[in-house]
């Protein structure tokens, strides 16, 4: 029996003896390769274990190992390069490792490029990316916001908190062919058919990285991805855990002569937890609050409606002012005064009279994560926003408490993923400012009576001995005479009530409830196809549409009104399959990918993209791709129901509005305003009867050719160039596209005759100038011309001295060919020029960085269903100084955009955009992670 003890104490004494000799401690200091700074909060593992610590304030760490000799140790920082060393030691003494500033992001991996993780120096195609370090750096308040500084990035600002991301050319207010993700899943709002900003997307805590692909991605991505797409990446919970806050301050409208100086605030809360690194949570809490650039432009949009009685500019009173609502056309009208006739408008409200320019934006998600053995794990998002902000789609719109829910269920491993996501759209209490102005004047006096009016109060000021223009003046006055005012009580009261009224041409809700289920997966084969990297997946989408009876109707219910409240659907499916192959030692990577999309109400579509990247002389990388790609019409763009201001829109699907004739027999609105204006030049002018005049002028009517909707198409070609110089100080990145587009999508404006059939007789041509005996429509449908553009890029970085860095980019597109004439020529709206140049440092001096942008952008034309017009240059700078305190974890920023305070604006009718000047505090204890 002693034996056996004694045996077993020497076993144990022995085991013990193998173990204290396993188990040894590493211990040294983390320092800058540059000026031997130590850098605090870096973190070591030991490669291919999940042993590792952090630097304390002084750049020092110790860790206990039962790794085996040699092993590797792997070093990160915010920064810089990743490192790894070796320990080939039981006793390597007190390390002293030295950290290499990583100026560029041209060693690190992206993966929304191909679907697969790869270089980001050999992507297949264009690839812009915002890390950490270059978000923190950025003089922007946001993440976000930063986008605009990456290369060939425009953005179009709707709101201080809703903007809106393009790439090459054909940028609008509700950017549909462009993609954007959150973590692979896609954060549109179903009804509005775009991304509404960063209103349910991650806060500036939760971010780690943006992938921004510019240019056509749809033979991966399908889903409209035509113009490019977005992919935000944010930080797991096992990774960056613990508890962070930011609270920032800023401040706008300064010296705004419509508004005084306004407060900003946004609250920001994360926290996150491991347990057993196995289940881990996190939690984000946003809230942003301020007040929002004014929308104020009074360009009269139809200044010659009455140069043939010499009444212009201010005397024109036909006038249709930009961002004054209730005075466009379909609240004009032809009068006969005195034996002339005159184009008069109603008068219209401003829209900052309409608006509330209050922003608000709470949002919230919650992250639940598991992980099995092996690589696999399974996790649940949930995410809300809810937002009050303007936006605009063919008018301006008050976002008021739309509210946006998204579900998503993922399971995951490195070859795999299949996700099921779930969103919904509440648009609260929403309304359209236009009906809003319309309204509110009808509300106090119908049309027939305010234009009666109106020609009593201009034979009175005649008689009483006025000239033309005083008569048109003091007739307005008459005419609006207990006309509600802005400001008063009964004003408010009135627009309270019509804001509820779900029916345009009587008040001004805008009512959308609709929701989407989407159902992807993607697996990687390349362990079953030996020589090949194989990777397939697929897609499918179901809408669930309620009908509102304003924004969408059931189509059904046409010819079945028991069918008018039933939920109809939209659904769509779709896989593609990628196959990739090395050749001449890696050098060389060819890449090729066919997509299949299927679209309920439309034939199948195919998209190819085939790539190639050469890799010459170390880092030099060259690429060339094409591709075909689709985009889908929109809910909305296919099922639109808008009666407002007497134009009804009208999706462009045949089952959508064949029922109301119009693609069959219709004249351009544009041919009818044409029409219009000439047979009044020659009753004023020429003194030809009304009869006669419209006879003479009835060849300018141009009966309608478009048809119903269909997918827009595009062909791509891509050539471009990454490498690095002078040791990989210097960084450049250029490229050059070419697209070539046919079946644009768009809107087109079409009068209908209430009787007869144009071409048939000559009656029709009556109602052409009567808008009595016609119906005005709104339809989506497509461009009937070929339309080619085309552009370049340039990026440069350049790591100057130490720690100081100089970049710069510029991008240059410009449309090429529009084959014929077109009513539905497609809006280019994009500058041929857009420059951006930043120099900072992010350690001028210990724990302080700084960092000085500028941009310039060319005039451009700008069309819209809004306005038309030209958007002035403009240049604007940015600052930033940040400073950091590492041993609490908290950092300090101060930052201005638009620092110098000039006012300009991106597009017809928005928003005026002024200084922004705020301060940011982050408590963070991830702040420093790679």
């Amino acid at each position: 029996m002693l034996k056996k003890y004694t045996l077993l104490i020497l076993l144990l004494t022995g085991w013990l003896q193998v173990y204290a000799q396993d188990a040894y401690q590493v211990s040294g200091g983390i320092y800058d390769s540059l000026d031997r700074e130590p850098l605090a909060g870096a973190t070591i593992t030991v490669k291919g274990t999940t042993t590792g610590t952090t630097t304390d304030a002084g750049g020092h760490f110790s860790l206990t190992t039962n790794a085996k000799i040699p092993f590797v140790l792997l070093v990160t920082y915010l920064g810089y390069s990743s490192q790894e060393f070796t320990i080939a030691d039981r006793s390597p003494g007190t390390l002293s490792l030295s950290l290499n500033p990583q100026q560029f992001i041209s060693q690190q991996v992206v993966v929304t490029a191909s679907r697969r993780p790869e270089s980001f120096m050999k992507s297949p195609v264009t690839i812009e990316k915002l890390d950490i370090k270059a978000i923190k750096e950025s003089p922007a308040p946001t993440f976000f916001d930063a986008l605009e500084s990456l290369k060939g990035v425009q953005m179009t600002t709707l709101s201080l908190m809703y903007k809106v991301p393009n790439t090459r050319g054909f940028s609008g207010t509700t950017n549909s062919r462009f993609l954007q993700m959150v973590d692979g899943v896609d954060n549109i709002s179903p009804g509005i058919g775009a991304p509404v900003a960063n209103a349910i997307g991650p806060s500036d805590l939760d971010i780690e990285s943006v992938e921004l692909i510019p240019g056509a991605a749809s033979a991966l991505y399908g889903l409209n991805a035509v113009n490019g797409i977005s992919n935000m990446k944010t930080r797991s919970p096992f990774d960056y855990p613990g508890l962070s806050v930011a609270q920032k301050t800023g401040v706008n409208h300064i010296n705004d002569p419509l508004q005084p100086a306004r407060l900003f605030t946004e609250t920001s809360v994360r926290y996150a937890r491991v347990f057993k690194n196995r289940f881990a949570f996190k939690i984000n809490a946003d809230y942003a609050q301020g007040y929002d650039g004014i929308a104020n432009n009074l360009r009269d949009q139809n200044p010659d409606a009455n140069t043939s009685v010499n009444l212009t500019g201010s005397d024109n009173p036909g006038s249709d002012l930009i961002n004054v609502y209730g005075d466009e056309g379909s609240n004009r009208k032809t009068l006969t005064l005195n034996g002339k006739n005159y184009s008069v408008s109603r008068t219209g409200y401003a829209e900052k009279d309409l608006a509330d320019y209050h922003l608000r934006n709470l949002k919230a998600d919650l992250g639940l994560y598991y992980k099995f053995d092996g690589d696999k794990q399974i996790s649940y998002t949930y995410r809300i926003g809810r937002v009050s902000n303007l936006y605009q789609r063919g008018n301006r719109i008050q976002l008021d408490g739309l509210q946006i829910q998204q579900h998503n269920l993922e399971f995951k491993g490195d070859r795999f993923f299949v996700r099921a996501y779930y969103t919904r759209e509440n648009t609260g209490n929403s309304y359209n400012l236009r009906p809003l102005g319309e309204n509110i004047d009808k509300a106090f006096k119908n049309n027939d009576t305010w234009f009666n009016d109106y020609k009593t109060g201009y034979l009175s000021a005649i008689a009483g001995g006025q000239n033309d223009a005083a008569a048109q003046h003091a007739a307005r006055a008459f005419a609006d005479q207990g006309r509600y005012q802005p400001g008063t009580a009964a004003f408010e009261q009135k627009k309270q009530e019509l804001i509820k009224i779900n029916n345009w041409d009587q008040g001004a809700a805008l009512i959308m409830n609709t929701a989407f289920a989407h159902l992807e997966g993607q697996y990687d084969f390349s362990t079953y196809t030996p020589g090949f990297q194989t990777l397939a997946g697929f897609n499918y989408r179901n809408y669930f549409i309620e009908p509102d009876g304003n924004s969408y109707v059931n189509p059904a219910s046409y010819l079945d009104v028991s069918r008018t409240n039933t939920q109809f659907n939209y659904y769509s499916y779709g896989g593609f399959v990628q196959v990739t192959k090395l050749l001449f030692a890696e050098k060389l990577k060819l890449i090729g990918s066919l997509r299949a999309d299927k679209v309920q109400y439309y034939s199948p579509k195919l998209n190819p993209r085939i790539a190639a990247v050469y890799t010459f002389a170390g880092d030099h990388n060259v690429r060339i791709s094409y591709q075909n790609g689709f985009r889908f019409p929109t809910l909305f763009e296919s099922f639109s129901y808008v009666d407002n201001g007497g134009i009804k829109r009208l999706g462009g699907l045949k089952v959508m509005s064949e029922y109301f004739g119009v693609i069959e027999n219709s004249w351009l609105r544009s041919s009818q305003d044409a029409f219009i204006k000439a047979v009044n030049t020659d009753v004023n002018k020429n003194g030809l009867s009304q009869d006669a005049a419209i006879l003479k002028n009835k060849d300018l009517l141009v009966k309608s050719n478009y048809g119903y909707i269909k997918p827009e198409q595009i062909n791509s070609f891509e050539a471009g160039y990454k490498g690095s110089f002078l040791g990989g100080r210097l960084f450049v990145d250029a490229d050059y596209y070419f697209n070539i587009y046919k079946d644009f999508i768009g809107q087109v404006e079409l009068t209908r005759p209430n009787n007869g059939t144009i071409g048939a007789n000559d009656s029709t041509i009556y109602a052409a100038y009567d808008k009595s005996q016609s119906k005005i429509y709104r339809m989506w449908t497509n461009s009937t011309s070929i339309v080619s553009n085309q552009g370049a890029s340039l990026g440069i970085s350049y790591a100057v001295y130490r720690k100081y860095q100089v970049s710069g980019n510029a991008a240059f597109a410009t449309l090429v060919k529009v084959s014929e004439a077109d009513a539905l020529i497609p809006a280019f709206n994009t500058p041929k020029w857009m420059v951006n140049l930043s120099v900072g440092n992010n350690e001028v001096f210990k724990n302080a960085g700084f960092n000085l942008s500028w941009r310039w952008q060319s005039a451009f034309d700008w069309q819209s269903p809004l306005a038309n017009g030209t958007i002035p240059a403009y240049a604007t700078a940015g600052a930033q100084f940040s400073y950091r305190v590492p041993q609490l974890s908290t950092s300090i920023k101060l930052g201005a955009t638009n620092l110098f305070n000039k006012r300009y604006y991106q597009y017809e009718g928005g928003p005026v955009i002024d200084g922004f000047y705020y301060v940011t505090l982050v408590y963070d204890p991830n702040f420093k992670k790679k």
